[in-house]
């Protein structure tokens, strides 16, 4: 019995002894393999570095305003006669915008009429007699300052007769209709607003130490949402003179042509100004930094000869890089980069140094400057 165990425990142990031996056979070929094997290039995109010139510019958020701009009023109350304008039409300084109702004036002016047309017939009288000294000196002045009172009173309901027929007191586009026909309006009563929007003012804030970069005449560039695919060119037209205590900026007024009245009072808008100085610099595409929090890098592409095959290979050089202002979609490498350079420009996360690569920018996005994605 005692041999049966032994002769057991011998063969399972030679059992286990080929099965390692086997294992680690297959194990070593494995490294070995591992050691030799050649891993296929990495395909990506690339572009060159080259020196480029940037239009220096000063970015801010604006507001549009318009030239002139008022809310049509009543001077004086009374009831709606007659409408003379149809809601947002343009109107030119002068047009006749509403009538109000006049009956009572009028009587009031035909007796004011009347009675310095007596008084003007009083006057003649008087002085005909003063010729002939029969009157005194102050009877005529008497009569004459009844004349001029009476004629002030009936210019006086004139004037009145003139304020209820309401005017454009500019040229420009006018807003919705606020007054019916027949309606009784009263001292202030709105009936309208009234703007001119061409050309148009553009008001926006910059901070106070670029206030030295700025004078009047510098192209303004104004982008707004309701015309997305379209830029509005102007001039600054002026600056405040003081600066704002709580932001510690100042206040720009730039001029835009407006032709087609896209730009409106009150809208959003962004306005960029073209300083007159242009910088060098060496940009790159925003997606080839990678980004870390020891230092940003990029991946340069050197050619190197194969030792074995004598082909010339495309290898990965990590370089880290300094970086300056951002426009679009492309960085300004400061320090760290070569013009003539081909750096690596998608996928940078997964790739190292001494990696093997294949350019391939047939499905590479256009990049831009100045990009322009739709509104989703």
């Amino acid at each position: 019995m005692l041999k049966k165990i032994l002769f057991a425990a011998i063969a399972v142990s030679l059992l286990v002894g080929a099965i390692t031996f086997i294992k680690l056979g297959q194990f070593s070929a494995m490294g070995e393999a591992a050691q030799n094997m050649i891993l296929p290039p990495e395909t990506v995109t690339a572009m060159s570095v080259e020196n480029e010139q940037w239009e220096q510019t000063i970015i801010a958020t604006a507001t549009v305003t318009a030239v002139q701009g008022v809310e049509v009023s009543a001077e004086i109350g009374g009831r709606v006669k007659r409408i003379a304008f149809q809601s947002g039409s343009f109107v030119n300084k002068g047009d006749v915008l509403i009538e109000l109702d006049t009956a009572s004036e009028d009587a009031q002016l035909a007796s004011a009429e009347a009675t310095a047309a007596l008084a003007k017939a009083s006057l003649s009288r008087v002085k005909k007699l003063n010729k002939q000294n029969l009157t005194s000196q102050d009877a005529l002045e008497t009569a004459e300052a009844k004349v001029k009172e009476t004629v002030a009173q009936a210019n006086n309901v004139r004037a009145l007769i003139a304020k209820k027929t309401i005017r454009a007191p500019f040229s420009g586009r006018l807003g919705l209709r606020q007054v019916n026909l027949g309606q009784i309006l009263r001292e202030g009563d709105a009936i309208v607003s009234l703007q001119t929007l061409d050309p148009i003012y553009v008001d926006f804030s910059v901070p106070q130490k670029e206030l030295a970069r700025l004078e009047p005449g510098l192209e303004v560039q104004i982008t707004v949402d309701a015309a997305p695919n379209e830029t509005f060119i102007g001039k600054i037209l002026a600056t405040n003179p003081d600066v704002d205590l709580a932001t510690r900026s100042v206040r720009v007024r730039a001029k835009v042509a407006n032709p087609d009245e896209v730009l409106r009072t009150g809208m959003f808008a962004k306005a960029t100004v073209i300083m007159p100085e242009k910088k060098n610099v060496l940009p790159v595409i925003a997606t080839a930094i990678a980004y870390a929090t020891f230092g940003n890098s990029v991946f340069v592409i050197d050619e190197q000869t194969n030792e074995q095959s004598g082909e010339t290979e495309k290898v990965l050089r990590q370089q880290f890089v300094r970086l300056g202002q951002a426009r679009g979609d492309f960085i300004d490498v400061i320090e760290g980069l070569k013009p003539g350079e081909s750096v690596v420009t998608s996928g940078v996360f997964k790739l190292r140094s001494g990696m093997k690569v294949i350019i391939d920018n047939t499905l590479a996005p256009e990049p831009s400057i100045n990009p322009q994605p739709p509104n989703s």
